[in-house]
């Protein structure tokens, strides 16, 4: 890693270079004591389950060219760079590397989205720019310097997902990424029970501004009711995407192709192209708007943009279509909030067959979970979803709501609802719920462990199998 030597590194986080040689680079920076390399840096980060200070011996008997530590190792010494605070040393080291970095910075942020975009983008990008991405959930505090420590020389371009939860957060996170492109997917009702309303968290996100330079971007969801209030940032107008003519990047003409993606023609300033956006939604389509918007200012040609939409992938857990002997999954179980859920239920009334939710518990809403857990129940059934599982204390509230929107639609056709108040009782009767051909949503919040659901309807072949392995796990 240029510039990164242990004296340059020592010196950046204000720590204390002991034993080592203060001229030696490092090669990667590691938190996992397991992924130790020679010359690797190790920093033992205190998490809320285990302390990075007990595996120093290990990554000492691993060769690591040292440790970031608050305290002296007493059994294997070895070089060390003593800090207050490992977790801030991190950052202090993340924004030193920034500082030292000549290539295009892209932020994404927005309370639903974020990765899809950060796919998208990144897909566009690599079609001109050799480019890194966040990879995995590495879009916190911890996560979004390790991503800036992980860009290399032949990296000509970063695309750095940035989730909080807090006040201040993102001004941290800011403060290292200073993106030269800031792209905002959206405002939406998440995390609510620490930023209290959608105008906090439009106050949280947009701290972001203070740490930009003059000269960046900023690139706005143009259909976005409380993005759209954001007139300038440095005195200058974002640049707006959405399906409202409105904006400068806008989708029209388009064709739903049901699970296999979308057929658009985007319209951008001046000029126009027709693409098959491959992944399922009219969020997806959005997406690929935004990754529009992002690769015209990297100056990308119409052909590369094109190329790099249809190019694009879902991840795990994100509209991730899976085909198995017996059943259609959409794997969405990675996170939700309410707005993402009625995303993800439009995707599955796009299905052909019998429609199947399995939806599950969405954490930090504050005082309005209730409601927000109703209003779920109530789209899905108006949305003519076929069987509604619920499941969760707070989705109990899902599921009466669910079945008082049932009860109000006459001549609908009767719609199947159940409760569970746990994945466990679910579990047990699951099998007998499903038929062969369903499409099935999975969707919760992470914390639900929804990825368990989907991984054994995806391996059983058949119900006894299903069951056993729900059992199994």
């Amino acid at each position: 890693m240029k510039n990164m030597t242990l004296g340059n590194i020592a010196k950046a986080c204000h720590g204390t270079l002991i034993e080592g040689n203060a001229e030696l680079e490092i090669e990667d920076v590691v938190t996992d004591s397991r992924q130790v390399r020679e010359k690797d840096l190790f920093l033992a980060i205190k998490g809320e389950h285990v302390d990075g200070h007990r595996f120093i011996p290990q990554v000492m008997k691993a060769h690591a060219a040292a440790v970031v530590c608050e305290r002296k190792p007493e059994e294997e010494s070895g070089p060390c760079i003593l800090v207050e605070n490992v977790l801030q040393a991190l950052q202090d080291m993340a924004l030193f590397y920034r500082n030292t970095l000549k290539i295009p910075l892209i932020g994404v942020t927005g309370s639903v989205g974020k990765t899809s975009s950060k796919e998208f983008m990144a897909s566009v990008i690599n079609e001109k720019f050799h480019v890194l991405k966040t990879e995995g959930n590495y879009n916190n505090e911890i996560g979004v310097p390790l991503t800036l420590l992980k860009i290399r020389e032949d990296h000509e371009a970063a695309v750095i997902e940035m989730g909080i939860n807090h006040f201040g957060e993102m001004r941290r996170l800011g403060h290292m990424v200073r993106p030269d492109i800031m792209v905002f997917t959206n405002i939406g009702d998440c995390h609510l029970e620490f930023l209290g309303t959608r105008d906090g968290i439009l106050r949280a996100k947009t701290e972001v501004f203070e740490e930009m330079d003059e000269a960046s971007c900023v690139i706005i969801n143009g259909d976005d009711d409380k993005l759209t209030g954001i007139s300038e940032v440095h005195g200058k107008r974002p640049i707006r995407f959405g399906f409202s003519e409105s904006n400068d990047f806008y989708a029209d003409h388009m064709t739903a192709e049901g699970l296999y993606g979308s057929h658009v023609r985007i319209q951008i300033p001046g000029d126009e192209f027709e693409v098959m956006v491959p992944l399922p939604g009219e969020h997806m389509v959005r997406n690929a708007l935004a990754a529009t918007a992002v690769g015209i200012q990297l100056g990308l040609s119409i052909e590369e943009i094109a190329a790099g939409i249809s190019h694009a992938k879902s991840t795990g857990g994100r509209s991730n279509i899976i085909q198995t002997e017996k059943y259609t999954l959409i794997d969405d179980c990675y996170n939700a909030n309410p707005a993402s859920m009625c995303a993800a239920i439009d995707l599955l009334i796009q299905a052909d067959t019998r429609k199947v939710a399995i939806l599950g518990d969405m954490f930090e809403l504050g005082s309005n979970s209730d409601l927000m857990h109703a209003k779920i129940g109530r789209y899905a059934v108006e949305k003519g979803i076929d069987v509604l599982i619920c499941v969760g204390e707070a989705s109990l509230e899902m599921a009466k709501e669910a079945e008082e929107a049932e009860n109000g639609i006459p001549g609908s056709g009767k719609k199947e609802i159940h409760y569970y108040p746990d994945k466990e009782k679910m579990i047990d009767e699951l099998p007998e719920l499903l038929s062969r051909g369903d499409t099935i949503l999975i969707k919760a919040s992470h914390g639900m462990e929804f990825q368990k659901i989907v991984n054994m309807l995806k391996d059983g072949n058949d119900e006894a199998e299903v069951r056993e392995g729900f059992n199994r796990k």
